[in-house]
């Protein structure tokens, strides 16, 4: 039997605080390094900031997200560990909002949100379009500047697990959980062992019992890891707790 140490960065979610949030993306891996973990999740798009408003249409906020991975993964403090990050990606002229799994001078997939938050605080559909291809994979592009770094040209994105010599990992984020057809019921029955949510969902009056609630029916059925991180702190304009 094999056993793993898992780490969920509760981070502030600052918009457009590329360089401030890659060192708090950076020194959460160092701390949860030094507390013997291999794996480190964080919150929904924590490399630009989850509140970026219509920054989030911007070929700028992309191009520095990219720069911003890049430094993260150049930094010898990624070996031997499996990184989580959120950020968006464009792909075929298309917005997505994704988890990017990665170590060390390595990315192994993207993976994209399926289900967006469009109600109450949220409009995430008008900056990003949802994942509709469920269970296929296509072939992303890297943008130059993280291809310097990996030596890769292309990259999977879509609908995958990531299979390791001794578990499985993928992701579902923020959204995704509370959506009747929640990818990680899918995901378990097809070998993931190890979920990673990242959220940025906000304070709201009994809202952490109805998380806390589909976090626990989620491993009773299928059992496994769910490891949950959401943004802390508030976001630019003070619209998000």
């Amino acid at each position: 039997m094999s056993f793993i140490t898992v780490a969920a960065a509760t981070l502030p979610s600052v918009p457009l605080d590329f360089k401030g949030n890659r060192d708090r993306i950076l020194e959460s891996i160092r701390i949860a390094k030094e507390q013997g973990a291999t794996l480190r999740t964080g919150p929904e798009l924590e490399i630009p900031g989850y509140g970026c408003l219509d920054h989030h249409l911007e070929g700028d906020t992309f191009l520095h997200s990219w720069e911003v991975l890049a430094d993260i993964i150049a930094d010898p403090v990624c070996k031997d560990m499996l990184i989580d990050l959120g950020m968006g990606c464009r792909h075929r002229n298309v917005r997505y909002n994704c988890r990017v799994l990665c170590t060390y001078k390595r990315i192994y997939l993207i993976r994209p949100k399926q289900s967006l938050a469009n109600d109450g605080l949220y409009r995430e559909a008008r900056h990003f379009s949802a994942w509709t291809k469920l269970r296929e994979i296509e072939t992303y592009y890297l943008e130059a500047v993280a291809a310097k770094v990996t030596g890769q040209k292309t990259v999977p994105i879509g609908d995958m697990i990531l299979s390791t010599l001794d578990t499985a990992v993928s992701c579902e984020t923020c959204e995704e959980m509370f959506s009747p057809l929640n990818p990680s019921t899918f995901l378990g029955l097809n070998g993931a062992e190890i979920i990673l949510n990242s959220s940025a969902s906000h304070a709201e009056l009994r809202k952490l019992k109805t998380r806390l609630d589909l976090i626990s029916n989620s491993t009773r059925k299928l059992g496994g890891i769910y490891v949950y991180a959401n943004a802390t702190g508030v976001d630019g304009e003070a619209r998000m707790l």
